[in-house]
C-alpha cells in the first residue's frame, strides 16, 4: 500500500473516532455543512443504486469501499446479502457491531483492489457498487479494480460506482460551496485529498472501456445535496466483448 492510502485510511479512522458512534452517516463524512444528512438523503442515496444496479432478490451483493456499512446493509436487504470490504479499522468494526449477520451479511478489513485480485469467492457476486469512493482510488489502482471484476468476476453483469465529483462542475463547486477558488487541475487529480478525483463524464467513460466496461451515466434527482457536482456511472459488461485493454 503507498504511503498516500495509509495517510488516507489514517484520515478516515481519525475522523470516524471521533463521531458518536452511532452516528454513521458523519463517521463517513456524509455530513454537510457539518450536519448529518437526514434519511430523505439516505433513501435517496439508496434508492439511486438499488436502480442503478437494478438489484433484485436473487442478487450477491459486493459492497467495495463499504465504510461502516450503514448504507450497504440497507441495499442487502433488497438481495440476497453479500460482502462489503473497507480497508478502515474502525468503520469495518462499526459495520460487524452493528450491520453484520453472518453468513449472509459479511464485513472484512481488506484492500479492495487485494480482495478484488485474490478473493476465492468471485463467483457468487452478480452486482457490485462502489458508493461514494472510487475516486479515492489512484487512476491505476481505479484500473485494476475494474480490470479484476471483469476478469475474475464471471457472474457479475453490473458495477455502480456513485457520487463522482464532476471536474467539469469543479468550479461551481468550489465558488458557491466552498466560497473560493477552485484547486488547480493538478490538485483536482489528487486521489488522497477531501475529496478525491475529480473526472469528467467523458474520463469516466474511457476509463469504463480500457477496462472492458461500457458506462452509462446517471445523475441524482436534483433535491439530492450533492446532484448539481457528481453524477453516477453504472457499468455494464458487453455481450461480446475482449479482454479487458488494461493489465
Amino acid at each position: 500500500m503507498q504511503q498516500s492510502e495509509i495517510d488516507l485510511r489514517l484520515l478516515y479512522e481519525t475522523h470516524a473516532r471521533s463521531c458518536d458512534s452511532k452516528d454513521f452517516q458523519s463517521q463517513v463524512m456524509r455530513n454537510p455543512y457539518g450536519r448529518p444528512v437526514g434519511k430523505d438523503q439516505i433513501d435517496l442515496i439508496i434508492d439511486g443504486v438499488v436502480r442503478g444496479l437494478d438489484i433484485g432478490l436473487h442478487d450477491v451483493l459486493l459492497d467495495l469501499c463499504c465504510g461502516n456499512g450503514a448504507i450497504t446493509d440497507s441495499i442487502f436487504a433488497r438481495c440476497q446479502g453479500g460482502a462489503g470490504v473497507d480497508f478502515t479499522p474502525y468503520l469495518i468494526e462499526v459495520a460487524k457491531t452493528n450491520f453484520e449477520t453472518l453468513p449472509d451479511r459479511a464485513y472484512r478489513l481488506s484492500d479492495v483492489l487485494d480482495y478484488v485480485e485474490t478473493t476465492d469467492d468471485a463467483e457468487r457476486f452478480t452486482k457490485v457498487m462502489c458508493y461514494g469512493a472510487f475516486q479515492c482510488l489512484s487512476e491505476s489502482k481505479a484500473a485494476r479494480v475494474l480490470v479484476a471484476l471483469r476478469r475474475r468476476f464471471p457472474n457479475v453483469q453490473r458495477v455502480f460506482l456513485g457520487n463522482l465529483p464532476n471536474l467539469d462542475r469543479a468550479e461551481d463547486f468550489w465558488r458557491q460551496v466552498l466560497g473560493g477558488e477552485p484547486w488547480p487541475l493538478h490538485e483536482l487529480k489528487r486521489h488522497d485529498t477531501l475529496y478525491g478525483i475529480w473526472r469528467s463524464e467523458e474520463e469516466i467513460g474511457r476509463l469504463a472501456a480500457g477496462c472492458g466496461w461500457h458506462a452509462e451515466l446517471s445523475r441524482m434527482p436534483p433535491e439530492y445535496f450533492g446532484a448539481p457536482y457528481r453524477f453516477d456511472a453504472t457499468l455494464t459488461a458487453p455481450r461480446t466483448s475482449a479482454a479487458p485493454v488494461r493489465a
